[in-house]
């Protein structure tokens, strides 16, 4: 048994990788999240809460330029950087996920971070995702052990532990300062699951970029010297005792794999949507059913789709109002797919839920959890929609998986077709392309390189809108 703690264990794993450890495969795979990423955080672009923290930048900050660049555009220190360009990536809800039996996490939630982090240390591409490779291993073993949703608390407790890790390996810190950062990083970082519940707000969003901010500033502290405490999780009123249980994990094995255990997103929805709306379009295309005509909606999924987005134990789902309620709402996305044939950013703008079309059809929408199902979660997550018609038809599709999940991986072509979509009114195909290009042969450039193409991206839609989106 280790005489260390587990900080210095995760400490020690972080500051032990190296890209060897990182096979072509797994390189691959990191070139396909990044690139999803980047999409996400561009199609965001023109959210407003990135001008109110523009703002809030400027006012903090004044007319000091940062290190660190904005993605869309400008500059602001590295803390700031990793709160900014976090929450674009999270903000219209296509981010990957890793799944668990007791919860989830988003591994990405690391990237504004890591990014922030990288530029700040003048990182090449490779130094880049090495560390992006620690954080998602960290962030995902953690999340397979510990059923954190589950037991009340929110994933941003763990994403504080990988990010600080990741940041500290990046500004080059020792192992000792590592532990120090995450230990830093993490006690104060105490996040719970109640940021889902109705009325959902914009912070379930931006909780992670704040876990970022903090992660990447307790690094820069562990690097002066600054402490923590290193029995975070062991000590009294640790975490193993706010988790109720031992956190055991070996962190001598040093495979940083885990990214081929993420799924993908092709909708604006949380991860458990993925499969209802795949189903729904489905049903939609093959019988060519018309909003207009249907009477009812029924849909059956496992009991963690229904708590959190069904009306379940995260409160009741009505009558969604803003973006933060629409895309955890499984009655407005199923409503959402039949009037539009598509859940995409522009699903998720106000006019577009507040809608009278939207608002009357969920209604006719009902959501139940089923045992079946549940019992199958979180290896599979399957879904049975049923759709009655005013004439009295009925269609039905059971619905095992999604294209995104383990099983049916999305492709390098679909994510860069993905990409396409969700940024086409950002940037003109040249920049697209280049952007496309560099991430596909990361490892040849530097991450400063990476974002002199990210700075050039419209922070405002100046092109049109012609992708479909993906079917």
């Amino acid at each position: 048994m280790s005489s260390h703690t587990t900080v210095e264990r995760i400490a020690n794993f972080a500051s032990g990788a190296r890209l060897s450890h990182l096979s072509d495969a797994s390189k691959a795979l990191f070139s396909r999240n990044i690139l999803d990423s980047l999409g996400c955080a561009i199609a965001a672009l023109p959210g407003a809460p990135f001008a109110v923290l523009r703002d809030q930048f400027h006012e903090y900050r004044g007319t000091q330029q940062g290190s660190c660049t904005l993605i869309g555009g400008g500059h602001a220190a590295p803390d700031e950087a990793a709160l900014y360009n976090s929450g674009l990536v999270r903000y219209v809800d296509l981010l990957d996920s890793y799944m668990s039996p007791g919860g989830l996490c988003h591994p990405s939630d690391n990237f504004g971070a890591i990014l922030a982090a990288s530029e700040h240390a003048s990182a090449s591409g490779a130094e880049f995702m090495l560390a992006l490779a620690v954080a998602y291993e960290i962030e995902s073993r953690i999340t397979a052990v510990v059923p954190v949703m589950a037991k009340g608390f929110n994933h941003a407790i763990q994403l504080a532990v990988s990010a600080a890790a990741g940041a500290g390996k990046l500004f080059g810190l020792t192992a000792r300062q590592i532990a120090h950062a995450v230990a830093i990083a993490t006690v104060d970082n105490i996040s719970l699951t109640c940021v889902h519940s109705e009325p959902v707000s914009q912070w379930k969003g931006f909780s992670p970029g704040m876990t970022g901010m903090r992660a990447v500033y307790a690094a820069s502290l562990a690097k002066r010297g600054f402490t923590g405490p290193l029995r975070l999780f062991e000590g009294p009123n640790g975490l193993e005792r706010m988790f109720d249980q031992p956190v055991d994990i070996d962190w001598e094995n040093p495979a940083l794999d885990i990214v081929h255990q993420t799924v993908m997103k092709k909708y604006c929805s949380l991860i458990h949507g993925q499969p209802v709306l795949e189903a729904t379009l489905a049903l939609r295309k093959q019988h060519g059913i018309r909003a207009a005509e249907v009477e009812a909606v029924k849909c059956d999924i496992f009991q963690m789709g229904y708590d959190i987005a069904g009306g379940g134990s995260f409160g009741a789902k009505d009558q969604p109002m803003t973006k933060e309620q629409a895309d955890y709402n499984l009655k407005y996305l199923i409503a959402a797919a039949l009037l539009d044939g598509q859940v995409g950013p522009a699903q998720l703008e106000t006019q577009r839920i507040q809608a009278a079309d939207a608002q009357a059809l969920l209604s006719r929408v009902t959501v139940a959890p089923d045992a079946t199902y549940s019992s199958q979660y979180p290896k599979e997550l399957n879904t049975r929609v049923t759709i009655t018609l005013k004439n009295g038809r009925v269609y039905m599709k059971e619905h095992v998986g999604f294209e995104g999940s383990i099983e049916n991986p999305l492709t390098w072509e679909r994510t860069v077709e993905k990409f396409n979509w969700l940024s086409e009114q950002y940037a003109d195909e040249s920049l697209r392309q280049e952007i496309v290009e560099l991430v596909a042969n990361l490892e040849a450039h530097s991450v400063k390189e990476l974002m002199q193409l990210m700075s050039r991206v419209s922070p405002e839609a100046k092109y049109p809108a012609r992708h479909p989106g993906i079917q």
